[in-house]
């Protein structure tokens, strides 16, 4: 159930990208898939009724292993989450560049007025 919020997440950023004529929701769309690929890494690194993987001594290692939560998925959904701030940035200065040059976020426009 949970994957396949995920799925139709991505699906409908998906959908903007691959749609729309409108750069602004072009980039919408793109934020819209990072953010279903950061939640579907969240969610394969979850586990209900999981501890933080923080050992102590005197644990069981076979006991901690099976509940603990796994932090390598955290850790690549941190990295991305920086990563597409500066995606996100350069794409939104991207657009500024492109409305100052040819007065419109219509990217059929941009093709016809193409000099």
């Amino acid at each position: 159930m949970i994957y396949t919020l995920c799925l139709v997440l991505f699906m409908v950023g998906l959908y903007g990208v691959l749609v729309k004529k409108n750069i602004i929701k072009i980039v919408l769309g793109l934020i819209i898939m990072e953010y279903a690929v950061n939640l579907f890494l969240i969610f394969l690194g979850y586990r209900i009724g999981g501890v933080a993987p923080i050992i102590t001594r005197g644990a069981d290692l076979v006991e901690f292993t099976k509940n603990s939560v796994d932090p390598l998925p955290q850790a690549l959904v941190l990295t991305s989450i920086v990563i597409s701030l500066g995606v996100i940035a350069l794409m939104v200065a991207l657009c500024i560049r492109l409305y100052e040059r040819y007065g419109t976020f219509d990217i059929t426009e941009m093709r016809r007025l193409k000099g």
